[in-house]
């Protein structure tokens, strides 16, 4: 199984075209800026849009009224 699950993800941010795309615009971040919320060690994944699921799965960054904010 895949970590994290669509349904969890889901669950932080209802809309998956909303979650595609804040996924998206997050990798492009941490891949421009390298920029982490976490530490390095603490992700299981090695590719940047993991990372990002990753994050978001963790409460990390939320959707607020269509808008994108780190938590």
């Amino acid at each position: 199984m895949l970590y994290p699950s669509i349904d969890d993800l889901k669950e932080k941010i209802p809309s998956k075209y909303l979650l595609v795309t804040i996924t998206a615009k997050r990798a492009r971040e941490m891949l421009d800026s390298q920029n982490l919320l976490m530490d390095e060690k603490d992700y299981q994944c090695v590719k940047y849009v993991g990372k990002s699921l990753e994050e978001i799965a963790k409460g990390l960054i939320v959707a607020d009224d269509g808008k994108v904010a780190n938590a």
